[in-house]
């Protein structure tokens, strides 16, 4: 798919974090628009894509004076009292412009001067280990959280062609945690899956996350339906998979492999700490 990258100056940068994340005090995001275009993205349901013309996944705007604002306005908002920040709500900040736009990067530097009281990175891109470094900065005030939905790549195919191979991000969280950076592989949404997805987990990382369009797509699975992601169930011959009970055997699965503790729920899974 091709996409077209438009650099702009934005106004604002950290926005008030509200709903599902409302445990942090800020969302960051670095870019709008995001060239990944998972087809069960909620985001295609929200205003920044609705009131655009092209499709979404087919534009991306780059923040190009993102560490200028970011300076500025952490410096305020820690003055006011804890800086909690969730980067990103509406868009990967490790998606395929961040090669050669780098300014996530240039948040994190940013970050690693003034830190956050907590950041919570939530990407489906192995480049993030690319910021090794300074994420390693930043010690236990970070959470890299990477979105492994399966392991199955010819799930992730029908379902994300456009998103990085489940193998690659398996890889990046391995190195993270062999550095030290705290990590979990969060199963949001989940998808079709093997009878060893939990144990491939368990080899990699501590901590698990687990949610679907039912509990977290802020309305109970009607915003997910609207955007039509049944018909890719029922293509693959996966229907019994899209239900509000289906993450049940995954859940069960990941009891077996992983401390109770260790196995956190939807919202619970991306609250700070």
């Amino acid at each position: 798919m091709q996409t077209e990258v438009n650099h702009k100056s934005a106004k604002t940068l950290l926005t008030k974090a509200s709903g599902f994340l409302e445990g942090y005090s800020h969302t960051l995001n670095p870019y709008t628009g995001c060239a990944f275009a998972c087809s069960y993205c909620y985001v295609r349901q929200m205003p920044v894509a609705l009131f655009r013309t092209e499709a979404w996944g087919t534009w991306v705007d780059v923040k190009a004076n993102a560490a200028a604002l970011l300076e500025n306005e952490l410096a305020k908002a820690k003055r006011k009292g804890p800086v909690t920040i969730f980067m990103s709500s509406a868009t990967d900040p490790y998606q395929p412009s961040e090669y050669k736009e780098r300014i996530t990067r240039s948040l994190l530097e940013v970050m690693s001067v003034q830190p956050p009281d907590f950041l919570f990175v939530q990407t489906r891109s192995p480049l993030v280990k690319r910021d090794a470094d300074l994420l390693a900065l930043l010690g236990d005030r970070v959470r890299v959280s990477m979105t492994v939905e399966t392991d199955r790549e010819d799930v992730r195919r029908a379902f994300t062609p456009s998103a990085p191979p489940i193998p690659a991000r398996l890889g990046a969280l391995r190195e993270l945690a062999a550095r030290g950076i705290p990590v979990q592989a969060t199963i949001a949404p989940v998808l079709p899956s093997s009878e060893q997805f939990a144990e491939r987990l368990a080899g990699i990382v501590e901590r698990v996350c687990i949610d679907d369009y039912f509990m977290g797509d802020g309305s109970g699975g009607k915003r997910t339906a609207r955007i039509g992601v049944r018909a890719i169930y029922d293509a693959q011959g996966l229907s019994d998979w899209y239900s509000p009970d289906a993450y049940k055997r995954v859940h069960e699965q990941l009891l077996r492999h992983f401390p109770q503790e260790r196995v956190l729920v939807s919202q619970q899974g991306f609250l700070p700490g």
